[in-house]
């Protein structure tokens, strides 16, 4: 990625250690996760920005009302001959966030659409990068859960009014091929795999090699929410996840999948349970680009 040198220069030794300033951590915890009811209560709050994450043809026809649509091309880069998913500079970050009408003080509430968890769990993480961590929430349940509650949806297209943001990002929480090939000398650190098992264990269609990152477990990002209700699941059933795959209360988790979304998901579960966390942006596409080892690539 396009920060990715400067990145490495300033964590790969504190990424052995285990150790970030509090400063450097995404937030953790219960307040991540906002629910209908109380959406509703503070949907025309002043400085409330809601972002909806889904096809734009469904925004069109009805969203949550004051909401702004936003697609990963939005606020992500393609890389020429590249990565398909990269941070794109603080620059553009900034400017692309500032179009969607947010300010330093705004808090801002991710809106998922059509079970578009991934898509906009990416949206969120990168809020936290750009220094929203203790500013943006994700709506379980998106609008699946909204409908559910029977309130109300509008094809009317809010205004947005241009923001501006001063804050200071959060570029640790984003690593690369040599911090995540160091995890495995870390006791409180844990590597997992947010993809499916078929792509842990073996090549499937567009990936590059088989298998996956050495040391890494996996955990699907899909199996930690309710396929039917799209609310992630209760903690103690998330808990019981993580722990079956080694995580330790306290660990780093360290995330990745094939370009860097699934793993956004499994990652805001994590962080729901107080983890910190770390997103390996380049993922498995960038780890098999530079033919570093894999394993477990069985047919």
């Amino acid at each position: 990625m396009m920060l990715r040198a400067q990145v490495v220069s300033l964590v790969v030794f504190a990424s052995l250690a285990g150790a970030y300033p509090a400063s450097a951590q995404l937030t953790t915890g219960d307040g991540l996760l906002v629910n209908t009811q109380w959406l509703a209560q503070h949907q025309k709050d002043k400085d409330l920005v809601i972002l909806t994450v889904g096809p734009e043809s469904g925004y069109k026809k009805e969203h949550i009302a004051g909401s702004h649509f936003v697609q990963l091309n939005d606020i992500a880069t393609k890389v020429p001959g590249g990565l398909a998913l990269e941070m794109p500079s603080e620059a553009d970050l900034r400017s692309a966030f500032e179009k969607l009408g947010i300010s330093d003080q705004s808090r801002i509430v991710v809106v998922f659409d059509s079970g578009w968890v991934t898509p906009a769990s990416r949206v969120f993480l990168t809020l936290g990068y750009a220094g929203f961590a203790n500013q943006a929430m994700y709506l379980d349940g998106g609008t699946t859960a909204w409908r559910k509650a029977g309130l109300p949806l509008t094809a009317e297209t809010a205004a947005v009014g241009p923001g501006r943001i001063t804050k200071s990002m959060l570029p640790a929480i984003i690593v690369g091929h040599e911090y995540v090939g160091g995890v495995s000398k870390n006791p409180k650190a844990k590597l997992l795999d947010a993809r499916a098992p078929a792509a842990y264990t073996r090549a499937t269609a567009g990936q590059e090699a088989p298998g996956h990152i050495p040391g890494a477990a996996n955990l699907p990002w899909g199996t930690l929410w309710d396929e039917s209700t799209d609310l992630i699941l209760p903690k103690a059933e998330l808990e019981k996840k993580f722990r079956a795959v080694g995580v330790q209360p306290g660990d780093t988790v360290v995330g990745y999948c094939h370009v860097g979304q699934y793993a956004t998901a499994m990652l805001l579960a994590a962080r729901v349970l107080g983890h910190p966390v770390r997103l390996y942006d380049g993922s498995f596409q960038d780890w098999t680009m530079r033919k570093l080892p894999t394993e477990g690539g069985g047919q």
